[in-house]
């Protein structure tokens, strides 16, 4: 299963984390998902869910995240909606900021990264089935999203009047940031004086360079604990359902694309 890692990472995380709202406090503890279809085997929150979330509050947000990815549009669609929030959308990472999660914390008005936390940036992911040309036109859009990515971070990093790193050759080296790493590419404001523990263990075996510790060790209060559900393996014949699922949603992007 190496070569399908997008699959990969949302089936080793499924139900392990949560999203919820408090107040005017959004929690994105959890794989961001394309689907409310996808959220329901897999777990994990849709775009929908977190624009009708946002959409619904007033006045200044604060987002809490830790999250270890999981699909780009579903993270773009999200991203959007944090823009067009009338109030200041404050980003906290509380752990990780892995793939698309680093969507999300580079639109908010403010990004403040916990101590200990991580942000991950790396190339886009895709399933493809299919001849030669089939994947090349998925090579193709690839691209096309990896430079969409690039602009997003070079955006970020323009709005904190920083010199942008080459964001291109840190994704392909799949680069995790420590809090200060992240604030020197642009990409987050300041650390937080105050730590918080997520409680959450992503297994980012997906990866190509996870860190070798998968949790965030800080011992200050608060202490947020996720909902943890049992963990339902996909049987075979589903896995290939969804990589079927998948690649007709990228054959539609692709159409859509050209």
């Amino acid at each position: 299963m190496h070569h399908n890692k997008l699959l990969n990472l949302l089936r080793n995380n499924a139900k392990k984390g949560e999203f919820r709202a408090e107040g005017n406090t959004i929690f994105l503890y959890d794989v961001i998902v394309s689907s409310k279809a996808e959220a329901e085997w897999f777990g994990g929150v849709d775009a929908e869910t977190f624009v009708q979330t946002i959409r619904g509050m007033t006045g200044d947000v604060s987002l809490r995240i830790n999250s270890p990815g999981g699909d780009v549009f579903a993270a773009r669609a999200m991203a959007q909606a944090i823009r067009d929030h009338q109030g200041t959308v404050t980003a906290y990472v509380d752990g990780y900021a892995a793939s698309a999660a680093s969507f999300v914390t580079s639109v908010a008005d403010k990004t403040i990264m916990s101590q200990g936390s991580m942000m991950m940036i790396h190339k886009a992911w895709s399933i493809a089935l299919g001849n030669a040309d089939d994947f090349m036109a998925t090579a193709a859009l690839l691209e096309k999203i990896d430079g969409t990515i690039v602009e997003t971070y070079q955006a970020a990093a323009d709005k904190r009047k920083k010199a942008a790193p080459d964001f291109l050759a840190m994704m392909d080296a799949e680069t995790w940031l420590t809090a200060q790493e992240a604030i020197d590419a642009g990409l987050a404001d300041e650390v937080s004086a105050d730590s918080v523990k997520a409680a959450a263990r992503w297994d980012f075996s997906a990866y190509d360079k996870p860190p070798v510790e998968a949790e965030i060790e800080a011992e200050a209060d608060p202490v947020i604990e996720p909902i943890v559900e049992p963990v339902i393996e996909p049987e075979p014949e589903v896995i290939t359902n969804e990589i079927e699922r998948r690649q007709r949603i990228n054959a539609l992007r692709l159409r859509e694309a050209a």
